[in-house]
């Protein structure tokens, strides 16, 4: 089994880059070992919505924490990104703080893109760029010339001047099989949800099965996972905190018809706010979040990413720190490998 690592979600479609700072400070001084943020150019709702550049934002988490790792969650290296500027922008960060960066890359949302002028392509498209960004940021951060001519990426004796220190680790965040089998072969690992067990299961050993067949040890690779969270004495409050999030539970086909913020808003109803109700653990104590993450341990995940919408964002850490991280530690240390690691 991999090492565990516990992260700290910090959400720029929630909160001012200055506050996520200080939230940020805070996980690492309770024991988190990773702080990982979103990268969104619009945030999900209009009239609460936040949304500072990730990348900017990271060289002030990396300056002003001392060993957390810090990456994103998810990264679209597709219109918006050209993959080669991800490539740029990753090495330089580990050049500056070598060891400590990681990126995630996925095939991101239509609302990100469109009102930047791109088409939004259908998922065959999607998966085919995700591919060709995918080799495009491994080859330019071995170093050296780099030509490439994809079906829809082209270089041209392009080359990094300034390269990462260390190895970056590079996830991809998918719940598709297909996807899945390319992180296992290419990658470090996915960062994925638990859709039911039987389709987690799936997942890992395509995953698996990708590592397999390029001779890796799929033991070695990471399963990340964002544990959604809301915490108060008072469920309410805690209710009311978590619909924020009430847009990114609209069903992904009407959502994909949507490039405003405040058309995702409006279309918010009592669907939504049910299924907010149902994907997101809106708590008042720490045992059920105890065994929340038990069970997500127990499937085989070894990076948990803690996105919390508590109404006291710092109150909820320090209960973190005291109660919950060093459970998950425990527990973590004392749990058989995963079975889906073990395959004919």
């Amino acid at each position: 089994m991999t090492n565990l690592k516990v992260g700290y979600w910090a959400a720029q479609e929630q909160y001012d880059p200055e506050t996520l700072l200080e939230f940020s400070r805070h996980a690492e001084v309770v024991g988190f070992d990773t702080i990982v943020t979103s990268d969104h150019f619009h945030p999900w709702r209009d009239s609460t919505g936040s949304a500072g550049f990730p990348w900017v934002w990271m060289t002030a988490v990396a300056a002003q924490t001392k060993v957390a790792q810090v990456g994103t969650a998810v990264t679209t290296p597709m219109f918006r990104y050209h993959p080669a500027i991800v490539a740029q922008a990753f090495a330089t960060l580990d050049f500056m703080y070598p060891g400590r960066i990681f990126l995630t890359i996925g095939a991101g949302h239509k609302f990100n893109e469109t009102p930047l002028g791109f088409n939004w392509p259908g998922f065959g498209e999607k998966v085919q760029r995700l591919k060709e960004s995918l080799e495009i940021i491994q080859l330019l951060w071995k170093g050296g010339f780099v030509n490439y001519n994809g079906e829809y990426y082209t270089l041209r004796n392009a080359k990094l001047y300034t390269l990462p220190k260390k190895k970056i680790p590079l996830y991809i965040a998918t719940s598709n099989l297909k996807v899945a089998h390319m992180a296992g072969r290419a990658c470090d690992g996915i960062l994925t949800n638990p859709r039911g067990l039987e389709n987690h299961a799936a997942i890992m050993k395509s995953m698996a099965n990708g590592a397999s067949e390029e001779g890796l040890d799929p033991s070695k690779l990471d399963t990340c996972l964002e544990f959604k969270v809301a915490y108060s004495v008072d469920f309410d409050k805690a209710l009311q905190s978590a619909l924020h999030w009430a847009p990114t539970a609209i069903p992904r086909k009407k959502r994909e018809e949507f490039s405003d913020p405040r058309e995702l808003e409006d279309n918010v109803g009592p669907e939504e706010t049910t299924k907010i109700k149902e994907s997101w653990l809106i708590t008042t104590g720490s045992e059920e979040i105890i065994k929340r993450l038990g069970d997500f341990l127990a499937m085989g995940f070894n990076r948990v990413y803690i996105h919390s919408a508590s109404p006291n964002e710092h109150r909820f850490l320090d209960l973190l720190g005291r109660d919950i991280l060093p459970w998950m530690r425990e527990y973590y240390e004392n749990l058989s490998p995963p079975t889906y690691v073990t395959f004919e």
